[in-house]
């Protein structure tokens, strides 16, 4: 593809210092400024000195009765052009199908302002446009050109003056054409002809294929490669993309430079990822590629996100790895070197809900990425649905005026038009960090998909469209007009270009993809494991003495000048009970000992969650607040080599999950924590978890090690602070997809969050956090079990010591339901019943528990025991699995039986006293207390 696009614009201005506005500005921001709120242009008397000021300047006589006239009229002009810059883009020549009758606005017309018939009238307006006096039909032409022309401008939303003074010095003055260097204009129509010919090129070649093409938006490929170009200038050296379906393939060829004849070879029925690559592999507009790009000897990189089907949801996905990669290039700072750019749809963009979850995180402390540019492919309709039946707003961007980030609307068949919106895109994001929007207008050639017949829905919309000329048709066309191009130009690069994807397409049928490498950069060291069994086995994750010793003293010291919290001061002084007895360490403790150990083995640890500094549960206390200034300490950010974060996020699951998972996506170095304040919180990020999380590695060869903490336990809170529903998790799990389990002890979560980046791979684990074990008794481990040659189990024996040979019913669970059944075995004084904790639920355990079935030589009964109903929680992913273990370990018939909740629609009930009488009642049927009742009494009956 080379270097086509490197000449759209002429080089930019000196990106260090202010950005010189043109020669017309006035630099002490005139009365028509409109980057202040023109309050003294609308004052009488400030506006009647101020004419009689110009006046005298101009050498024009004029008398008292007259300046006040002509300061009447000035101030009549200053309302005409703020309602200009207000509202002028509702009247812009945006729609390339003129279909979408906009009335203009009266406010817009001379008349509305007292003007009607006076366009040579001589008006004083400042400086507006570089005018100090104008005729009123000039400053009318002006604002028209400038406001309501091919490209509309929102930004009188924005607050900030420095910001809307930059964009109002880039907009308005005498000269508003968009001016492009030949070279330029000739490559911007190469792109447009390439993203075109691939299209038709793909539709003659796979006849019926869906392929969701870019057709009638092409103009989008000169624009996108302008943001590197541009990017590139201004100090960007990495690009992230997202985008959905439509175009995908276009800009995987023609920005991307994924090499065509990969493409056309996957078309055939090929992949890039087929199962001699490993994984399952995704249709072809759903993958994602990465390359680098150089324009004036500035190379970029450059990657596309893969993603599902579900609109907008790799959105947070492309945001977490940014942060990460601009973490990374130690780029948090000045946000310069990395840049999200993120594609939308206009039906998408306007209706999903992540879509403003993301633009809520744009400005928050730790999620901030310095700015993302978002591009709207504006087709007008959404599969078949108008946009007056899709949205309640004029424009699908409108949600993006809650953080007040500026929407440029641009017409499509103007290719200048959107590769000037682009250019001021990359300007406005890289000086004030913030996010900002293009809205191109275009079309959809074709329906939703290659196969639809769009007529069926939009007979008019679709007879306008027949007739249309394509883009690069117009496009040439007023390029010979201006002399740039000959004729014949535009048809010998469309066959220069066939002829080259002719030859592409040949390849692709001989192409023989590599073996995918997933693990280059920062990933390498790491690789997927060798067998399924790897994936089970445990690896050293016990620390030193001597540095559990000196993680004691940094979780308890508290800094001279620190006021805090009398009841936080408790808490120190019963951890620093823990580690001078070295017994009783409690769950908050022991994470704290994995976060602290492992920064200061050089990895990062970063945990954000809805109240993941003080713990939802008053539990972790990561953060310390002084009581008195309300400055934060954080103990654990002290410790040296790596870095500790946490983040109270923004009330949101999707994007946040998303956000995170993309973070962990980029950095295998770093444990990267997504908390919910409550486990079944998750639901409002189920399609993170069913689309990235538990099949991304299958489906795009990504490997990732996000950890999500979902507190889950049956303590008579409801319905919904009850489940994480544990069941969902593990009916997605297949393959060594995911890790998920159900701890009961605070040195095993020690463990087993260590082990999570000890190991030589990386796969997403799913915890079951406690409530109630956060402080229970029971729940508690002595210091050696994080030292010396411990490390994380997959089960777990009973507290009470009984042996194997004397078991004759063995009672298995998971979490915190096993305390229940070993404090009311052993207030019964039974001695034949073992509780044994599946702490890993997935990957099954079936080796170790075999070996512990078979000891059990006088085993009678195998029971489960869980909290939740019996169609949730995990009785139907183990029963078969326990069965297994019990043929492998000699129990050949024996099956398992299930003691728990019946049935239920809802995961729990909200009353204290029916949650207390299910409980005692599963527990008293997991222990078999009702039998040892009958049997006793029959007994007793016998002797009598």
């Amino acid at each position: 593809m080379g270097n086509e696009a490197q000449n759209f614009l002429p080089e930019l201005a000196d990106q260090d210092g202010p950005q010189p506005g043109p020669s017309w500005a006035n630099a002490k921001w005139p009365l028509s400024d409109d980057g202040g709120d023109m309050a003294d242009a609308m004052d009488p008397t400030t506006m009647t000195l101020a004419v009689k000021e110009a006046a005298a300047k101009a050498g024009k006589v004029m008398d008292s009765a007259t300046i006040e006239q002509a300061a009447d009229a000035s101030i009549r002009a200053m309302m005409l052009i703020r309602l200009y810059r207000v509202r002028g883009h509702l009247a812009a020549n945006l729609d390339p199908l003129g279909l979408s009758h906009l009335d203009m606005p009266e406010e817009l017309t001379l008349k509305w302002h007292g003007f009607d018939g006076q366009e040579d009238k001589e008006v004083y307006v400042g400086g507006a446009f570089g005018f100090e006096w104008v005729t009123v039909g000039e400053l009318y032409q002006a604002l028209r050109s400038t406001y309501c022309g091919d490209v509309g401008l929102e930004y009188m939303h924005i607050s900030d003056t420095a910001e809307r003074r930059f964009l109002q010095d880039r907009f308005e003055g005498p000269d508003t054409v968009i001016q492009f260097t030949p070279e330029g204009k000739r490559a911007m129509l190469g792109a447009v002809i390439r993203g075109e010919e691939y299209e038709k090129f793909l539709g003659r070649k796979y006849v019926g294929t869906k392929r969701f093409g870019l057709d009638g938006g092409e103009s989008m490929i000169p624009a996108l490669e302008a943001v590197i170009k541009y990017g590139g200038a201004t100090g960007v050296r990495e690009i992230v993309y997202g985008m959905a379906h439509r175009g995908r393939l276009n800009v995987l060829a023609n920005v991307m430079a994924k090499p065509y004849k990969v493409i056309f070879h996957e078309f055939s029925g090929g992949s890039a990822n087929p199962d001699d690559v490993g994984g399952s592999g995704d249709v072809k507009y759903h993958l994602g590629t990465s390359t680098d790009r150089e324009f004036d000897g500035i190379k970029v990189h450059m990657s596309l996100v893969p993603n599902p089907s579900h609109l907008e949801a790799v959105n947070p996905v492309v945001l977490g790895k940014v942060r990460a990669q601009q973490a990374i290039r130690d780029d948090l700072s000045k946000h310069e070197q990395v840049l999200p750019v993120l594609i939308h749809g206009d039906a998408a963009f306007a209706g999903q809900g992540v879509v403003w979850e993301c633009f809520g995180l744009s400005g928050v402390r730790g999620y901030s990425t310095g700015g993302c540019i978002h591009f709207v492919i504006n087709n007008q309709i959404g599969f078949t649905t108008s946009p007056k039946f899709a949205r309640s707003s004029p424009y699908p961007s409108d949600v993006a005026k809650g953080v007040q980030a500026p929407i440029l609307h641009v017409n499509g068949d103007n290719p200048e038009a959107v590769t000037f919106a682009c250019k001021l895109a990359v300007e406005y994001r890289q000086k004030f960090k913030r996010d900002i929007v293009i809205d191109m207008w275009c079309y959809r050639r074709f329906g939703h998909n290659e196969g639809d017949e769009p007529m069926f829905t939009q007979p008019l919309m679709y007879a306008e469209i027949k007739k249309h000329p394509r883009v690069s048709e117009a496009y040439s066309e007023r390029l010979k007009k201006e002399g740039v191009i000959e004729e014949g130009t535009a048809p010998a690069l469309r066959d220069e270009f066939i002829a080259l994807l002719e030859e592409e397409f040949e390849a692709g049928k001989s192409y023989k993809p590599n073996e995918a490498d997933w693990f280059a950069g920062r990933w390498s060291g790491l690789h997927k494991p060798a067998d399924p069994e790897t994936a089970r086995r445990n690896v050293h994750t016990a620390i030193e003495k001597k540095l559990f010793e000196s993680l004691g003293r940094t979780l308890t010291s508290v800094p001279d000048d620190l006021t805090i919290h009398k009841t936080l001061q408790r808490v120190l002084d019963a951890k620093k009970a823990m580690f001078e007895t070295g017994e009783g360490f409690d769950w908050a403790t022991a994470e704290a000992l994995a976060f602290g150990s492992l920064v200061t083995e050089g990895f990062g640890v970063r945990l954000s969650g809805q109240d993941s500094g003080r713990g939802t549960f008053s539990q972790r206390h990561a953060i310390w607040v002084d009581q008195k200034t309300e400055e934060k300490y954080i103990p654990l950010a002290t410790l040296p080599h790596g870095k500790f974060e946490v983040y109270d996020s923004t009330l949101s699951e999707f994007g946040v999950l998303g956000f995170e998972y993309g973070f962990a996506l980029a950095d295998p170095k770093t444990l990267v924590m997504w908390e919910a304040q409550f486990g079944d919180f998750a639901n409002g990020a189920q399609i993170m978890i069913d689309q990235f999380i538990a099949s991304g590695e299958a489906k795009w060869l990504r490997a990732n090690g996000l950890v999500m903490l979902l507190p889950h336990g049956f303590e008579g809170q409801g319905p919904e602070h009850s489940s994480a529903r544990l069941e969902r998790f593990l009916q997605l799990c297949a393959n060594d997809n995911i890790q998920v389990c159900n701890i009961t002890s605070p040195a095993n979560y020690f463990h087993v969050l260590r082990r999570q980046m000890m190991r030589s791979f990386r796969k997403p684990l799913v915890i079951m956090t406690p409530k109630s074990l956060l402080r229970h008794p029971l729940a508690k481990s002595d210091a050696q079990f994080f030292m010396g040659d411990s490390h994380f189990m997959r089960i777990l024996s009973d507290k009470t010591e009984i042996a194997d040979t004397k078991v004759k019913r063995l009672v298995l669970c998971s979490g915190k339901v096993a305390y229940d059944l070993m404090e009311k075995r052993d207030e019964e004084g039974v001695d034949d019943v073992s509780v044994v904790r599946l702490e890993q639920l997935y990957p099954f355990p079936g080796e170790p528990l075999a070996v512990r079935l078979k000891r059990m030589t006088n085993l009678e009964e195998v029971v489960w025991c869980q909290e939740e109903p019996k169609n949730n929680g995990a009785w139907f992913f183990v029963e078969s699995r326990i069965e297994e273990a019990l043929i492998a370990a000699g129990h050949k018939g024996m099956r398992p039986s299930y003691a728990g909740r019946e049935p239920a629609a809802s995961p729990a009930t909200g009353f204290a006293k029916r949650h207390q009488a299910q409980q005692e009642a599963l527990v008293s049927i997991a222990l078999g207390l009702s039998e040892r009742g009958k049997s006793a009494a029959k007994a007793k009956s016998t002797r009598k």
